[in-house]
């Protein structure tokens, strides 16, 4: 059981790190490629990763009809929609703040769960630690509200929507998505959603405008293998391990590896009121979060083996 729990820990601890650093590859991949094309090139890297994996291991692609439901809505508003908002919110917003803007990931996580898993229950902590998200948002949109509505402002709010629908995502996968595999659970959906935004790519993006330098390939390898195939598939491993506002706690330390390696390795500023609404969000994060902290000696993990 111990050594379960140390390896749940690990594993929670490696995507944080993952995921902290993915808004600054992001922003960097926007150098050489348009956001469409580099999010289409990482899943679709990705899903040949993860279809490698699974001929490795001989796990087959789950077809009955409720996993091919959970395809479609994984495809459409886990990976197409909200890494199209994403990819192009980034060429406007500098990636720390991008990453704590995704902190409304788990007030939303928290919410659904409420509202669509009976077990979950938002009290105090959970409502306190919302009140001082939200105000955070308000600190960090405090420079664009009341004049005009700039990309940058519009940037934000795709981050936000994208959490939002992200949240959704996550809850519908606790719920109704314990019997899929943690590689098949990505495949089609990472497929799906590479498939679609290359299409809108081809529309709406000029292919020419591409640079296919050392920049686009060491980012695209980078989100595609580390950014998505470790990240995507430990966290479905972990949400059946775990409490999944316990998981959504990821989002608290995110932004804080994100804003380092955004001031680090891309000279990234933010103003006062960004640095001041990043602490209510963060404050706010962590209040929402006390019970499951607290909770989380004692939370039962589910003794499978890791993939």
């Amino acid at each position: 059981m111990h050594s379960t729990k140390a390896v749940v820990i690990s594993v929670y601890v490696l995507i944080c790190i993952i995921w902290g650093t993915t808004w600054l590859a992001i922003r960097v991949s926007l150098e050489s490629l348009t956001p469409l094309y580099s999010a289409s090139f990482r899943f679709l890297l990705a899903g040949l990763f993860i279809y490698l994996l699974m001929m490795m291991k001989g796990i087959k692609i789950q077809k009955d009809s409720l996993s091919i439901k959970l395809y479609i809505l994984q495809g459409i508003f886990a990976f197409a929609i909200p890494f199209s908002l994403v990819y192009w919110a980034e060429q406007f917003v500098p990636s720390g703040l991008a990453s704590v803007l995704f902190g409304v990931f788990p007030f939303f996580v928290a919410l659904f769960s409420y509202l669509f898993i009976p077990d979950e229950h938002i009290g105090f902590y959970k409502v306190t630690g919302i009140l001082f998200g939200f105000i955070g948002i308000l600190i960090i949109f405090a420079d664009d509200i009341g004049g005009d509505i700039s990309l940058y402002l519009l940037g934000m709010f795709g981050v936000v929507a994208s959490g939002i629908m992200q949240a959704a995502m996550a809850v519908v996968i606790k719920k109704h998505g314990h019997h899929l595999n943690s590689l098949s659970m990505n495949l089609i959906p990472m497929l799906m959603g590479a498939v679609v935004m290359l299409l809108f790519g081809l529309i709406y993006e000029d292919f020419l405008a591409l640079r296919f330098d050392f920049t686009a390939v060491w980012t695209v390898v980078y989100l595609g293998f580390f950014g998505s195939v470790v990240t995507f598939t430990s966290y479905y491993w972990l949400m059946k391990r775990i409490n999944i506002v316990i998981l959504a706690l990821m989002a608290f330390i995110t932004p804080i590896v994100a804003l380092i390696a955004g001031w680090l390795f891309y000279n990234e500023q933010l103003s006062l009121y960004d640095f001041i609404g990043c602490l209510f969000v963060l404050a706010g994060i962590f209040i929402a979060n006390i019970k499951g902290i607290k909770r989380l000696n004692n939370e039962e993990i589910i003794k499978e083996p890791v993939l």
